[in-house]
């Protein structure tokens, strides 16, 4: 089978496509035909060796994907072969089949092809975890979203919307924010890219309150860290809730705590693999409601592009130059 695979950490352009023996699923495990995987941002620190968790090498990225059972490991019971399946990973999607653990693997609905599926779990299930129990997010507020039309970005945007909250979106071009608008943003934001100078910063502080008659963001998710980080907490409102969901601009922040004080507001982190793992009966209720809603088209899940194997390293070129809106996707 064809694999991209990862030997050394560096540039997407080290990624090799190799033909490699086919896995066999073992005990307790399913092996799937992979259709589709997902991209998101992890997937370029980890290729770089800048991720906080590193498989061994070799492997493959792509931490969700979509696709059908091949093959049943002794003792598994929740799927049959040829089940159409989506389910989260963490890496080694970018392949045409993997053996995984029945238990991180769901039956994809029926209205919703390949290329959606792979992009729920991750992506979803981030932004999901991030705003009910991370900011128990509750009709009527207000949340500004930072980086609002990536991956997770617009999936927060959607999401705030179903759950009930007025949402702003922040963004570094009008196409960006034309796609969140598309996807429920009520008010848009434009932001410059790169290292933003001091009078920049207060101006997008400026922005949001305005945008708030003054009363700052309840709750505040933000993917894009760096120079963006301190002018959005600025921003928060009184007892607001600071989601730290990524560092996408690449920088971490160094916040001045004297800020959480002076609004009583929370910082709060939002690691949604960790507690995936610790709690999957949650998780997998989260998940179910993120479905629910897709099928009542409340969320739909935006795809902008697909690329090939041969093509894996251009998508993660796109990732790390901030050139994605909504998710990217490798078919096989």
């Amino acid at each position: 089978m064809k694999a991209v695979l990862c030997k050394a950490f560096g540039p997407p352009e080290d990624l090799v496509l190799e033909d490699i023996p086919a896995p066999q699923p073992a005990p307790g495990e399913v092996l799937v035909d992979v259709h589709a995987s997902a991209l998101n941002f992890p997937d370029v620190l980890m290729i770089a060796g800048k991720y906080q968790s590193q498989p061994p090498f070799p492997f493959s990225p792509g931490g969700e994907l979509a696709g059908t059972v091949a093959a049943l490991g002794e003792g598994t019971s929740r799927f049959q072969i040829g089940d159409r399946v989506f389910g989260g990973t963490g890496h080694g999607g970018f392949v045409e089949q993997i053996a995984l653990s029945e238990v991180v693997l769901r039956t994809m609905p029926d209205n919703m092809d390949f290329v959606q599926a792979s992009g729920i779990s991750t992506t979803y299930g981030t932004s999901y975890y991030a705003l009910k129990q991370r900011a128990a997010l509750q009709p009527g507020e207000t949340l500004l979203v930072l980086g609002a039309a990536g991956g997770v970005g617009l999936a927060a945007v959607m999401l705030g919307k179903a759950m009930g909250a007025r949402v702003i979106a922040a963004a570094s071009s009008q196409e960006k924010l034309a796609v969140t608008r598309d996807y429920g943003a009520d008010h848009t934001i434009l932001y410059p890219t790169g290292s933003l100078s001091r009078e920049q910063q207060k101006a997008f502080s400026n922005e949001v309150k305005s945008a708030t008659k003054g009363q700052g963001a309840d709750v505040v998710y933000d993917p894009v860290g760096g120079d963006y980080s301190e002018p959005a907490l600025r921003a928060t409102g009184w007892q607001g809730r600071y989601l730290v969901v990524g560092f996408a601009s690449g920088p971490i922040p160094h916040i001045p705590l004297n800020l959480v004080l002076l609004k009583g507001c929370q910082i709060v982190g939002v690691f949604w693999g960790a507690w995936s793992a610790r709690n999957p009966s949650n998780n997998k209720a989260n998940i179910e409601q993120v479905l629910d809603w897709c099928l009542s088209g409340k969320i739909k899940p935006y795809v902008s592009a697909t690329y090939s194997l041969e093509k894996a390293h251009q998508a993660l070129n796109d990732m790390a130059a901030r050139k994605v809106k909504g998710k990217i996707v490798v078919v096989t």
